[in-house]
């Protein structure tokens, strides 16, 4: 008979193994949470030999993860631990079959938005980690030759992003080529560095290795990627593009649900978020025509910024009053601050809002990148719900959260799925009504906007890539239920488009966190405490949501034995 202790202790050497391999797969990662005792000397090996190698390590863990009995596990311990390996590598182990390494000529997840980034916090100021700068990113030239190499490979075998995607990419190359070298993003760290050979080694390495293989990246996807791209937008266009679809589903969200249920049930959040929408409409707009109201609160200047020193104001003042909330609504509160700033220019046409956690190290905190890049265009409406998304009491909140809990097994830190992370972000959007947070109807008419636009994506997902929609039908579908500006409704859509699934894992991870909230609730009745609840779903990391779920059913039948 197996004893707990022992069913814990392979459960604790098999997380160390998984998360040490996937630190060595993964070295960009270590950067992003500022992993301690970890160098940041590399880049990841995209290499199509090395992603075979790590697939085979992830078999070997998973015929592993599934010899043990997670009925052995002491739940309260390792329970969650156990729970986020099975799902990291059952999740990844499915997308496999989408190939997505062959056609990642994309605007939201190659290799320009991930190192774009990842060089801005590179660190820098001591002599290794000059070293490991240097180190790094003169890999770079080789990781985008590679790039090439594997879209050629991806070509040959019938895989290939969209047209209007690649366009896109191709557009972020142009600016990128075209940026002066002192003001690429690339750069940052000799402008952040100034230790003269330091600096003049980097600028030579910058203007001599690195635009020079941008400069190829753009040319090919011009010349020769470009002319044999698909035209379709569907994943099913792509071989084996009907598992891919349920695969993302599956691995972003961790929960699996057929396309044609997810598209039916945004049916159904649209229609309940309208009939809210139309409430507020009527009691400060003096209107029952919804559409009609949304269109007017993206075009009437007396909606909209008249600067982008206007827009990032109305964002930090939101911040400042979750921050000053949360603790009557939160046990567990973070220590890592959190900044707002504008998306580099080479991303803002694209970006629609994104979150950068904090170093672990305490040496960087939290960014909140928004998009000000048109905000004449952008509706006063939507700014606060999105910076309660993405900071307080949403990504940051939770991210930090993670981070910082020394409590819980590392893998719980780093390791996460989208249904949780982003419904929990999704779920704080409503939660900061709760919290009385909003200035107004205006803008809690925004974040009904915004809790339409990612029910508008369980419509829309499944539908361009499994109901036969076209682009132009999407765009119009969130027109018509969001505040969304015609540019970004596209940019969204382009987003669908190339990254198949992922945006389905807000709606469905916040139904299950509000699922789980009401149960709870009716179970203990009276003894219910939100704070409690809260640090209940906070304390153990990116859980997938089925073991959320039974969680917090336990934790309402006997609080003890769980808390």
């Amino acid at each position: 008979m197996v004893t707990r202790q022992a069913a814990d202790d392979r459960v604790r050497a098999l997380a160390e193994t998984y998360l040490a391999g996937y630190f060595d797969r993964n070295p960009d990662v270590v950067t992003v949470y500022g992993v301690p005792g970890r160098r940041h000397d590399k880049l990841p090996d995209n290499s199509l030999q090395a992603l075979q190698e790590w697939h085979a390590k992830e078999d070997a863990w998973l015929t592993e993860a599934k010899q043990i009995d997670p009925s052995t596990i002491d739940r309260a311990g390792l329970g969650a631990t156990y729970a986020i390996v099975r799902e990291a590598l059952e999740g990844s182990i499915a997308v496999r079959v989408c190939r997505n390494e062959l056609w990642n000529a994309s605007q939201m997840t190659g290799w320009q938005i991930q190192d774009g980034y990842l060089v801005t916090i590179q660190p820098v100021g001591a002599d290794q980690a000059r070293g490991d700068a240097l180190a790094r990113w003169s890999a770079l030239p080789k990781y985008i030759d590679t790039e090439i190499a594997n879209l050629r490979e991806g070509l040959k075998l019938g895989y290939s992003a969209p047209k209007g995607n690649v366009r896109i990419v191709i557009d972020q190359m142009r600016s990128l080529t075209s940026t002066p070298i002192k003001d690429s993003p690339f750069d940052s760290p000799s402008l952040r560095d100034k230790t003269p050979g330091f600096q003049n080694a980097f600028d030579a390495l910058v203007r001599d290795q690195i635009h020079p293989a941008i400069e190829r990246y753009r040319d090919f996807l011009e010349h020769e990627y470009l002319p044999a791209a698909r035209e379709a937008t569907p994943v099913s266009a792509n071989p084996n593009g009907a598992a891919c679809y349920a695969a993302s589903v599956r691995s972003h969200s961790s929960l699996s649900v057929p396309a044609k249920e997810i598209h039916a049930l945004g049916l159904q959040q649209i229609d309940s978020l309208t009939a809210e929408m139309k409430t507020i409409a009527a009691r400060s707009f003096h209107t029952n025509d919804v559409p009609a109201l949304l269109q007017q609160l993206r075009t009437d200047p007396k909606y909209t910024f008249k600067s982008r020193a206007e827009l990032m104001a109305y964002s930090q003042a939101a911040l400042a009053r979750a921050k000053a909330a949360a603790p009557q609504w939160f046990g567990l509160l973070p220590k890592a601050d959190v900044v707002i700033q504008p998306y580099p220019a080479f991303r803002e046409k694209n970006g629609s809002g994104e979150y950068n956690p904090p170093a672990e190290d305490g040496s960087r905190p939290g960014i909140f990148f928004i998009n000000a890049y048109d905000p004449a265009h952008s509706s006063r409406s939507g700014p606060e719900s999105v910076a309660f998304h993405e900071t307080v009491p949403g990504h940051h909140l939770q991210g930090s959260i993670a981070l910082e809990r020394q409590e819980i097994h590392p893998i719980g830190r780093y390791v996460f799925n989208s249904g949780y992370v982003e419904g929990w972000a999704l779920y704080a959007e409503r939660l900061a009504d709760e919290m009385k947070l909003y200035s107004s109807d205006l803008d809690r008419l925004g974040m009904l906007s915004e809790q339409a636009w990612r029910a508008s994506r369980l419509v829309i997902d499944p539908g361009l890539h499994t109901l036969g929609w076209t682009r132009q039908q999407a765009i119009e579908y969130m027109l018509a239920h969001t505040t969304a500006s015609p540019g970004d409704a596209a940019s969204e859509v382009d987003r669908y488009i190339i990254y198949p699934g992922q945006a389905t894992s807000y709606m469905l991870g916040m139904l299950e966190i509000r699922r789980a909230r009401d149960e709870a609730q009716k179970t203990m009745g009276s003894a219910f405490d939100i704070k409690a609840f809260h640090d209940r779903v906070l304390e153990d990391g990116g859980v997938p949501l089925t073991f959320l779920r039974d969680k917090i059913r336990a934790w309402a039948i006997k609080p003890s034995a769980v808390s």
